[in-house]
């Protein structure tokens, strides 16, 4: 297994753009990834936008962010409220954000969803990633549920147990509203790690798994 690390000291600001469709997207995507990025660097910048959050999702999302940010040294969370299951139908209008993203934050790091993502919504998200943010490191993360359509990442981060514990935390005690779903556990979060973890050798038997499409190497 080859390690790659940012191609920046740990003493540098590092930013980071975090895109999610929906509420709970990117703690259930790349979680542990934003919570051990935070350790990693002593100067850390995210910009963390939720393109469809409303009413009591909306109050789920922002206190789970400001969570999951607790460590950053700077953070700005921008909770949208485009209409779920129809972003294919207004993408005109979420391309429009996304120029606005654009002019706002030059991350070094995108954290965004897989391409090949059944939901609708999560593929148009990952698809205007592209369209926008085409001179930037792209990390797409994977998210459960009934379609199956999880594929072979080629990227993993490591994560050590505490990490791993506290990202699980904080997903089920900050999204109650989910707690009804069949998927939405301790388990299925669990297993997913436990599974990328054995894919990658990870010395903490855990990991998070990414779809990096282009990379340069030296």
């Amino acid at each position: 297994m080859i390690s790659l690390c940012p191609n920046k000291p740990t003493d540098l600001p590092l930013t980071i753009l975090c895109l999610g469709a929906h509420s709970d997207d990117i703690e259930i995507g790349c979680g542990g990834t934003i919570l051990k990025l935070q350790e990693i660097y002593s100067l850390t910048s995210f910009y963390w936008v939720v393109l469809g959050a409303d009413g009591h999702r909306e109050a789920e999302a922002r206190k789970s962010a400001c969570e999951m940010l607790a460590k950053a040294t700077h953070s700005n969370v921008v909770l949208k409220n485009f209409r779920n299951s129809y972003f294919p139908y207004i993408g005109e209008q979420i391309k429009d954000y996304f120029e606005e993203i654009k002019k706002d934050v030059t991350p070094d790091i995108v954290l965004t969803h897989y391409r090949e993502d059944r939901h609708q919504d999560h593929r148009t998200v990952s698809e205007l990633t592209w369209n926008t943010f085409r001179d930037h490191c792209i990390l797409e993360y994977e998210v459960p549920k009934y379609d199956g359509d999880f594929g072979s990442p080629n990227m993993f981060v490591s994560l050590d147990e505490a990490i791993v514990r506290k990202k699980v935390d904080s997903i089920l005690s900050n999204f109650e509203s989910q707690r009804d779903r069949q998927w939405f556990d301790r388990e299925t979060f669990l297993s997913i790690m436990r599974l990328r973890g054995m894919e990658s050798n990870a010395p903490s038997r855990y990991a998070e798994a990414f779809y990096c499409r282009k990379a340069v190497l030296c």
